[in-house]
């Protein structure tokens, strides 16, 4: 039986969107294709993942799944009671419920006439109604644009859809004419797409600008120098000035989000110095040599017993 989003992202149902974004990143830097290459289970996770995400990171969604009203993949499940209640009434006389609320029946001779006499009023041309989808994509399809496939419930052939650059988490796209089928000749309705971006493992989105962290060695920190640090339309050469902490930031004009009237806000470059995963010796001797003697405290400012 299928676990519920909330089970594969390990989360509570009284959890929070903080909660339930914060599971999806852990998870998601966890899993990714590619972080995973040739992990077919990996993978099949990282799409199980993505689909609770994009359930439950959708408040409507999330409350119809919290009431039963659709499944953990999204699909409308059948009223519970209809059945039971119209069995209850011996299958003769009653009440039912409709999406326009109560309403009474004496039999079920009553319910066929009024079905053909609403059916003889519309005869008349009617375009058909826009049909309502929702498409998950990445963060770099997202900003760089690109060229998707969807296929619509009740066959037929799936739609070319392309994701115009800079498209934003929530937006629709409309395909125009791809709904339900007009009435007597008349036009058909629109398909439009609900866009669901997931969070990239690295790059977090704020507003226009775009967020992250970068590792730089000792050295590089010390004595400065040029690394290639990745953006969201390729890697781009930055340099580091010499002496350079953790937690400094380095701006990275234009390398953000498109904005909506033209340009791009920019990117956020935090450095995190990161040793060498094992210990180094002769950089032991080294620091140890260079500290004898220096009185630097770098917790000098803290307060308190520290």
């Amino acid at each position: 039986m299928p676990s519920s989003p909330y089970e594969t992202l390990g989360v509570s149902r009284d959890a929070t969107q903080k909660d339930i974004q914060s599971a999806y990143r852990k998870l998601a830097k966890k899993l990714h294709p590619d972080l995973n290459p040739g992990d077919k289970g990996a993978e099949e996770r990282f799409k199980a993942v993505s689909a609770a995400y994009a359930l439950l990171s959708d408040e409507e969604k999330r409350g119809k799944f919290d009431r039963g009203e659709i499944d953990e993949t999204g699909a409308e499940t059948a009223p519970r009671n209809f059945y039971r209640d119209y069995a209850g009434a011996g299958g003769t006389a009653g009440r039912y419920e409709s999406a326009h609320g109560f309403q009474d029946f004496g039999d079920k001779d009553d319910i066929f006439s009024s079905f053909f006499s609403r059916r003889g009023r519309g005869q008349q041309s009617m375009r058909g109604q826009d049909s309502h989808f929702s498409m998950e994509i990445d963060l770099l399809e997202a900003v760089n644009g690109a060229k998707k496939q969807i296929s619509l419930p009740g066959g037929g052939p799936a739609l070319d859809l392309t994701i115009p650059p800079g498209t934003r988490d929530g937006q629709t796209l409309r395909l125009r004419g791809k709904g339900e089928p007009g009435h007597n000749g008349a036009a058909a309705g629109d398909a439009l797409i609900d866009i669901r971006v997931r969070p990239h493992p690295l790059f977090q989105v704020d507003g226009e600008d775009v967020r992250y962290d970068i590792p730089i060695s000792l050295s590089e920190a010390v004595l400065g120098g040029k690394i290639r640090v990745p953006t969201m339309d390729g890697a781009v050469n930055v340099t580091i000035p010499p002496h350079s902490n953790t937690g400094k930031v380095l701006r990275l004009k234009g390398k953000g989000m498109r904005k909506p009237g033209g340009g791009h806000g920019d990117a956020y470059v935090t450095l995190k110095i990161t040793l060498a995963p094992h210990a180094d010796p002769s950089l032991a001797a080294f620091v140890e040599g260079w500290a004898a003697g220096k009185a630097e405290d770098p917790r000098r400012n803290l307060g308190g017993n520290a």
